[in-house]
């Protein structure tokens, strides 16, 4: 299959753009990313694409094994940055994502100029013996995993709006629910596994692209003591306070969202 085929890619805007690959987190897919990335399709080539196993990607392009790690993710983005021979890339990544283009771009660096990351956790499990504060312990994660693998549809419609915030938005909850209810659930269950039980805190050392950290206010996944500990263990990072609430942005303040994005590119020229 073409690279364009395996993660269902779409490519939007000038072709002598600068690439701007914008990357889906957990349960979604490049849908997520449409009050946003159409904002830079004047100026920069825009590529959306959905991890394997998610959205439109071919379903041969998931492999149990390889994704049973965020290692096999980065690999698929390393694979798609050089199938379609991108380079000067601005990676966008939302959640999970954030921690998969961290781990692409130092495997190949010479192909990122700049990574924004957005709600990003290396760890999502407290480290008492370290001081370290994921925002889960262990008995959480288990538990989430065990209603993923028993009740999938019922974990959505619970989890849904309390990861997206904004409670008085209710159709922001309704939409991330339906994305998950798209989604297989045993793939979920894979990959939540490969999400919330990694450790990528060692990582960020090896990360020499500059980086945005975007870090919303009420975030249940990823506080804000994870943005802080992220841009305090990258070489070259800029921390912002996002006025928005909940672990989507994208979805629930896109103007923001894309306007903290433009502002740190423009200052970095």
């Amino acid at each position: 299959m073409t690279i364009r085929t395996r993660h269902n890619v779409h490519v939007s805007g000038p072709d002598d753009g600068q690439p701007m690959v914008f990357a889906h987190g957990f349960g979604c897919d490049q849908a997520m990313w449409r009050h946003v990335a159409p904002r830079f399709a004047d100026r920069y080539q825009v590529v959306l694409f959905d991890h394997a196993g998610a959205g439109g990607a071919d379903p041969a392009a998931y492999d149990a094994e390889r994704h049973a790690r965020l290692e096999g993710y980065a690999t698929d983005v390393v694979a798609l940055l050089e199938g379609l021979d991108l380079r000067d890339v601005v990676f966008v990544g939302h959640s999970v994502s954030a921690m998969i283009g961290a781990l692409a771009s130092a495997e190949v660096p010479e192909r990122f100029a700049h990574l924004v990351m957005v709600g990003p956790s290396p760890r999502y499990l407290d480290d008492p013996e370290t001081g370290y504060v994921g925002g889960f312990v262990r008995e959480d994660i288990d538990g989430l995993l065990e209603s993923l693998g028993s009740n999938y549809l019922g974990w959505s419609a619970a989890m849904a709006p309390a990861i997206v915030g904004n409670a008085d938005r209710p159709e922001l909850g309704s939409e991330l629910t339906e994305s998950f209810c798209r989604a297989d659930p045993e793939i979920q269950r894979r990959f939540a596994t490969a999400t919330f039980l990694a450790d990528n805190r060692a990582d960020l050392a090896r990360v020499s692209t500059p980086t945005l950290v975007l870090q919303c206010q009420d975030d249940i996944i990823a506080p804000d003591a994870v943005g802080e500990y992220v841009h305090r263990h990258l070489s070259d990072s800029e921390l912002v306070r996002m006025a928005a609430t909940g672990h989507c942005p994208n979805l629930s303040a896109p103007e923001e969202t894309a306007a903290a994005i433009d502002s740190y590119l423009r200052a970095r020229r």
